[in-house]
């Protein structure tokens, strides 16, 4: 039985260059809680969940970090912060949108939400239509930034880079990938991580014909071959990427010869030892509309830490099947904190009871409420329409408080690998092409205001077999 302040499991990766999530997940809660009120309409009876706990709502830690940097520069002055994505994301990424609307509701604040190439040079100043940018939250990573420079100029993009005014700092970016894994999880070059950084990252390597040590410190001559034979245990996947494009999992991608000869052909992939799937999954109820009844499925259930320099600022919880990424079709799910005294299994199981119990019908017309609801606040992403899970994930206070500690960890270890990088010793495991690797010299993180992000394939004590 999981203690209360107690977690398990590991993260799968990290994302330090422009993690997403943080208004989805308000979304979610919103949309949540009024389909709890739906569906309980008098409460339950023993089961107390608070869904408005302020770590629920990550996007108020981002408007924050924004609002910082402009008073960082500008001091109470007004000013405009911008949000940048690419132009084809504009009209469909909805958190996009809301992140600028959030910053316009500041006093003194104009948010703005535009595609790089709308930013010009005005008097030696990055502006947009002629008013000075103080700040900038840029939706994609530096390949990206570099792809649409040589496609469209952003010479005043780059200007705010180097002024220091893209949040995050574009110095993240030789460290955002996913071979400083391997770093972590290589005792010839782990001593200086936390223990709980190194014990909660899965054993990875970078994928071409070498020899190395495996998962239990064992000599592995080939780790192509090995990587072969062992297939069922692992993961392939790209050093850089998202949306779980690329991915391959052993067992569930059946045929592990073809899935090392893409990653060989593609090249830039790592391979890492496999999570077991019964660890962070969860049985959720959803509607059997075919025969009319409500069923339990097992779903995997992922979850994102967003962090900064001050600690957390909240959780994006994702659920669906492998990978859980909502790029590539899974969804979301509500949290909620758990007040009542018994442990986050024993109260999963009762919700679960208790829907189950529910006449079909009064199921039914839940979910089509929640469908409304998903409607109206236009939660789509960019695939269409993005799914909920019916019941929220639960967590208890002692847990966040642990989470917190987590992170904070995390962002240590992060200073540690830049200060290696910056020294010489990550230059073999950054694969980053030279004008790539400008841009991000000029301008170096060292701790300066950033939203991180963990995706932690967690068992808060109701997955299965639990």
């Amino acid at each position: 039985m999981t203690r209360s302040h107690e977690f398990y499991g590991y993260h799968s990766e990290w994302n330090l260059g422009s993690p997403g999530g943080w208004d989805y997940q308000r979304i979610t809660q919103e949309i949540g809680k009024a389909v709890w009120d739906n569906l309980f309409p008098g409460g339950t009876s023993g089961i107390k969940l608070d869904f408005y706990h302020p770590l629920l709502f990550p996007v108020n830690g981002l408007v924050n970090l924004l609002l910082e940097a402009h008073r960082a520069r500008e001091g109470d002055n007004p000013g405009l912060i911008a949000v940048v994505a690419e132009e084809e994301t504009l009209e469909d990424v909805v958190e996009n949108q809301n992140l600028a609307r959030h910053l316009d509701r500041i006093e003194g604040i104009t948010g703005i939400l535009t595609a790089p190439q709308s930013l010009e040079i005005n008097h030696g100043r990055v502006c947009f239509k002629g008013r000075p940018v103080s700040a900038a939250f840029m939706d994609f990573n530096t390949d990206v930034l570099l792809s649409l420079h040589r496609k469209h100029d952003l010479t005043p993009m780059l200007q705010a880079v180097r002024e220091g005014r893209v949040i995050n700092p574009r110095g993240t970016e030789p460290i955002n990938v996913k071979s400083m894994f391997e770093v972590v999880t290589d005792p010839e070059t782990n001593g200086s991580f936390h223990r709980e950084t190194i014990e909660r990252t899965p054993w990875t390597r970078r994928f071409f014909p070498r020899s190395t040590t495996g998962p239990d410190g064992e000599a592995i001559p080939d780790l192509v071959e090995w990587t072969r034979e062992n297939w069922d245990n692992l993961v392939l996947k790209p050093e850089r990427g998202y949306s779980g494009h690329g991915v391959c999992v052993g067992g569930i991608y059946k045929d592990g010869d073809k899935a090392v000869e893409l990653a060989l052909e593609k090249g830039a992939y790592i391979v890492q030892k496999k999570v077991d799937l019964a660890l962070w999954a969860e049985k959720v109820p959803e509607l059997d509309k075919e025969n009319r009844s409500v069923v339990l499925t097992t779903f995997q259930t992922d979850f994102r830490c967003l962090f900064g320099p001050d600690g957390m600022f909240g959780f994006l919880c994702r659920y669906g099947q492998v990978p859980t990424n909502v790029g590539s079709g899974g969804g979301v799910q509500p949290m909620a904190v758990l007040e009542s005294d018994m442990t986050v299994g024993e109260a999963t199981k009762q919700i679960n009871d208790l829907i189950l119990d529910m006449e079909y019908g009064r199921v039914a017309r839940a979910v089509e409420f929640q469908e409304k609801l998903a409607l109206d606040h236009r939660f789509t992403y960019l695939l269409g329409p993005i799914k909920i899970a019916l019941r929220p994930r639960l967590i208890t206070r002692a847990q966040i408080n642990r989470l917190e500690t987590y992170c904070r960890g995390i962002w240590e270890d992060c200073l540690t690998l830049e200060s290696m990088w910056q020294n010489g010793g990550l230059d073999s495991y950054i694969d980053i092409e030279p004008e790539e690797l400008e841009i991000a010299r000029s301008q170096p993180w060292k701790g300066s205001p950033a939203i991180f992000a963990s995706d932690g394939i967690f068992s808060f004590g109701a997955h299965e077999n639990q």
